[in-house]
């Protein structure tokens, strides 16, 4: 299956919810300082300023959580996965209930193949804080992936459910629906997807795709015109789809 966009949030600036140091609060104070100066050079791209920033930080204080998570996060964009990955268990360690570091985690799994780790740590950063769209959204992702379509249906549902100006989501739901043959509420998600983002590139492909599959050819050439206005450069690959779906038309007769 064609690999989706995984939508990512790299949360820098965090609470402070990790367990203090009472007898350290001047070190505590200097390692915030730190952590929020790495996390403005990690915003602006110097993420090897942003990790020294951070490895103060955790110098200061060794028992705060939000230093590890943002040093994971740095670490994760340079590319070093199983430092990243530390990082990210160190302040669950110390913070069992930070839902954003077993999020990252279960982010960086995922990128490192793990698909069981990756679902485990969803799993509990949604048991932990059951109302942040975006990880119901990623772990929708990777149950399409693995082809549970269904459970892909119910998570992509939800994170609407939170936040139901999630243009992206509504699209990869109704690619499911698409898929599974349920036409009509596929086109209800494209048209959703459309009402948000009227410049949505593929929703007008997709929703055209499903009007022409119904038999609907006129409605469907509007959106493929659409999708032509603001997509010119993929009128081969539009008309490829189309041949294609007028042939499964006649097969189907």
């Amino acid at each position: 299956m064609k690999r989706l966009f995984l939508y990512t949030i790299f949360l820098f600036i965090l609470p402070s919810l990790a367990c203090q140091n009472p007898f350290s609060r001047q070190n505590s104070r200097s390692a915030e300082d730190y952590k929020n100066s790495g996390t403005a050079k990690a915003k602006q791209g110097d993420l090897d300023g942003a990790i020294a920033d951070f490895n103060e930080s955790i110098e200061i204080n060794p028992s705060y959580a939000p230093a590890y998570n943002n040093r994971g996060l740095a670490r994760k964009e340079k590319g070093d996965i199983d430092g990243a990955i530390a990082d990210f268990s160190k302040a669950i360690e110390i913070d069992p209930r930070n839902a954003v570091a077993y999020y990252n985690r279960g982010l960086t799994r995922q990128d490192k193949g793990d698909f069981e780790g990756a679902i485990t740590d969803y799993n509990k950063a949604i048991e932990i804080d059951p109302g942040e769209a975006d990880f119901y959204y990623n772990r929708g992702v990777l149950r399409q992936d693995k082809n549970d379509l269904d459970g892909a249906i119910a998570d992509y549902s939800r994170a609407v459910e939170i936040n139901p100006r999630l243009a992206f989501v509504y699209n990869n739901r109704g690619n499911i629906w698409k898929d599974k043959g349920n036409l009509d509420s596929a086109i209800n998600d494209y048209n959703k997807v459309i009402e948000i983002d009227p410049q949505a590139t593929k929703a007008y492909f997709n929703r055209g795709i499903a009007l022409l599959r119904q038999g609907k050819d006129a409605e469907a050439q509007r959106d493929f015109d659409q999708f032509l206005i603001l997509d010119p450069s993929n009128k081969p690959a539009l008309d490829k789809k189309i041949a294609e779906v007028k042939r499964e038309r006649v097969v189907q007769r």
